[in-house]
């Protein structure tokens, strides 16, 4: 593995996908940045709903929130950040959305890693960019373009 991940499961919320793929799907959206730390949490509606009250001013859960991690330069430590990952709110979308899941879960963690490595979608040449890096490491995973319409 080329990355550590701490994950913390903070709801018992059902349907979480387990330790070893949060691990792969963050391994592979960080291949390029080894021996980076991360933290991924999984939480309820509530803790997500505060949080992105608190740091985006959105009163109500979203699917992950990305902390990247604020250290001083002099401080050499390969913290990269956290993932705040509301459980309920990636399962919901998944189903509402027709898609598997674990698939959704996959591209949650990818999106998020993302952000911890400075990717973004404020604008449109941005969101491209960030949306082609995310199909093509789920195209690794045999997981279809998620930003296709579903036909159902």
């Amino acid at each position: 593995m080329t990355v550590e991940v701490d994950i913390q499961r903070a709801t018992d919320a059902p349907d979480q996908p387990d330790d070893d793929s949060l691990i792969r799907w963050a391994a592979l959206a960080l291949r390029d940045s080894p021996g980076k730390e991360l933290t991924i949490r999984l939480v309820d509606a509530d803790e997500s709903q505060a949080l992105n009250s608190e740091y985006r001013h959105k009163d109500s859960p979203t699917n992950v929130l990305s902390f990247p991690a604020e250290l001083p330069p002099e401080l050499n430590i390969p913290l990269l950040g956290d993932l705040v990952i509301c459980v309920p709110v990636v399962n919901r979308e998944a189903d509402e959305q027709g898609k598997q899941r674990q698939h959704h879960w996959a591209h949650m963690v990818i999106h998020g890693c993302l952000h911890l490595l400075g990717h973004d979608h404020i604008d449109d040449a941005e969101a491209e960019a960030m949306e082609q890096l995310e199909r093509q490491l789920l195209a690794e995973l045999d997981i279809a373009d998620p930003y296709l319409e579903s036909d159902d």
